[in-house]
């Protein structure tokens, strides 16, 4: 087992994130290869100065535009919306490899009297007109029904049968969203927008156990490191506690992934064996080590364990947007300030995209922070650089 400094565990997860040196991630083809490399990225409709999941790829991505994350998605289809870490954003060529959650929504959706027939009334629809939304489609009345999928919200109650139709056809994977037009869903025929290779592709593992392991391998990849412990970073895997200590076990047996010892930390930390030179490299001091100044997504993979980052540096992030105002620490919105391997505060930025303005409305400091020049010049420029990933050309509040 390799031991690490504090520092050094910080290097490479940055690193391996995209986050230290220069941008490894550049464009359109950048956003896709950090979404492949972190397997999936969450999406949260929210938008206060940016989506979650264009926040998460601004921080990475050179030059990153809005338009880019819609073009991979609705154009190119090499990305799909679809559950995953709550419902999510993931390489298409994934598909495959969740078709037993599609069987359990079918067979969930079976379970509900007279749903059959309104799924035969909604596709013969969708054919003959293509994309719906739950507005356009013309199925009338609601159904007391449930979602199999957490994040969709319909947990047992009434729900408009439109509504409820798309999203198990959609969670059935027999539809995939075809656009969005501010937060509501459109959706076509998958077979319209899938090559029959994955629509029709068998699982590429042998048992869900098998699939349990790709899993926690995958969420593994997208923070870099991580503990064999209780996460938020699993979010959306159903498994108990002795099912993660044994897909860590099986994994480490099998060499997919590598222990590591860091300061102060009791619990291994695992990183995935690709990823072995790069480590190396951190060890050795030959990566590039250049501080950048980033704004973080709330939801973004390398916070997922937050019990982890605080563990590393002793950085403690809440996402208070559902924590009552009177109860706030700090903003509803706000975005952490990372600058090289530190996390030196948390700043909070509404747009307006009518009027085309950022607003800064507060940063705030870790205890111990100098605002250096050095360090006011990079937050400058960043602010800077997330008024044009929004779209603006004012920015107010930025002393």
């Amino acid at each position: 087992m390799i031991e690490l400094t504090i520092t050094q565990a910080r290097q490479f997860i940055l690193a391996k994130q995209g986050l230290l040196g220069g941008y490894r991630f550049s464009g359109k083809k950048g956003a896709y290869d950090y979404i492949r490399q972190a397997g999936c990225i969450q999406f949260d409709p929210v938008d206060v100065c940016g989506k979650n999941a264009e926040l998460t790829l601004q921080s990475r991505v050179k030059g990153f535009q809005k338009t880019m994350l819609e073009e991979l998605l609705y154009r190119d289809r090499l990305l799909v919306d679809y559950v995953d870490k709550e419902l999510s954003i993931w390489p298409t060529e994934d598909w495959p490899y969740f078709s037993s959650v599609r069987e359990l929504s079918r067979i969930h959706g079976e379970s509900f009297p007279g749903f059959a027939e309104l799924e035969r009334e909604a596709l013969t629809y969708i054919r003959a007109n293509g994309p719906v939304s739950s507005d356009t489609l013309p199925l009338d009345g609601e159904l007391f029904w449930h979602s199999s999928m957490h994040w969709s919200g319909n947990w047992h109650k009434n729900s408009k049968a439109a509504r409820s139709v798309l999203e198990q056809l959609y969670t059935d994977g027999t539809l995939v969203i075809h656009h969005k037009t501010g937060s509501r869903k459109f959706y076509d025929l998958a077979e319209r927008y899938l090559d029959p290779s994955l629509l029709l592709a068998a699982a590429p593992y042998e048992d869900e156990k098998a699939f349990l392991c790709w899993r926690v391998l995958r969420r593994i990849g997208a923070l870099g490191l991580l503990w064999d412990k209780n996460s938020s970073a699993f979010l959306g895997i159903p498994m108990k506690a002795d099912q993660r200590r044994q897909a860590f076990s099986a994994l480490e047996a099998s060499g997919a992934i590598l222990p590591a010892r860091v300061e102060g930390i009791k619990s291994p930390l695992y990183y995935r064996s690709e990823d072995d030179p790069l480590m190396q490299d951190v060890i050795a001091e030959k990566i590039d080590s250049k501080p950048r100044l980033e704004f973080m997504a709330p939801l973004d993979p390398m916070l997922w364990d937050k019990a982890m980052i605080a563990a590393l540096w002793d950085f403690r992030y809440s996402w208070e947007i559902y924590t009552p105002a009177d109860k706030r620490k700090y903003g509803c919105y706000t975005l952490p300030i990372l600058w090289g391997v530190r996390f030196i505060g948390r700043i909070e930025m509404t747009a307006d995209y009518k009027g085309r303005t950022l607003r800064v409305k507060n940063i705030w400091f870790e205890p111990g922070i100098r605002l250096t020049k050095r360090v006011q010049t990079a937050m400058d420029h960043a602010v800077t650089r997330f008024s044009r990933f929004s779209g603006c050309t004012t920015v107010e509040g930025l002393e």
